[in-house]
C-alpha cells in the first residue's frame, strides 16, 4: 500500500471536469485506488464517490493505492493534481 497527501490547488477544486479526467486516469491502473479527505475515503474510480468528498481548492486529501502498480499510479495522479488536471 501507498499514500501520498496533496492539496488541490485549482480554481473549481474536484468537481465535475477535473473529477472527470482524476477518475479517467485512475482508471488506466491495476491497482484500487482511494482518495481520502479527513474520515472518508471513497473509491477514485468512482465519479459520484469522489464528488461525495465536496473537495474544493485548498482541499488537502490523501491519495491511496493498494495492487501491482500502486506507486505509478499515486505519482501520476499527483502529477496531474499539481498540474490542476491539465492534460
Amino acid at each position: 500500500m501507498f499514500s501520498k497527501e496533496v492539496v488541490i490547488d485549482n480554481q473549481v477544486g474536484l468537481h465535475a471536469r477535473p473529477a472527470t479526467f482524476f477518475i479517467q486516469k485512475a482508471n488506466e491502473f491495476k491497482s484500487s485506488i482511494w482518495v481520502e479527505k479527513e474520515e472518508r475515503r471513497v473509491n477514485a474510480k468512482s465519479l459520484l464517490g469522489v464528488l461525495s468528498l465536496g473537495i474544493v481548492k485548498g482541499t488537502a486529501v490523501k491519495i491511496i493505492a493498494d495492487g501491482v502498480d500502486e506507486e505509478e499510479a499515486i505519482e501520476t495522479l499527483s502529477a496531474l493534481i499539481a498540474s490542476d488536471f491539465s492534460e
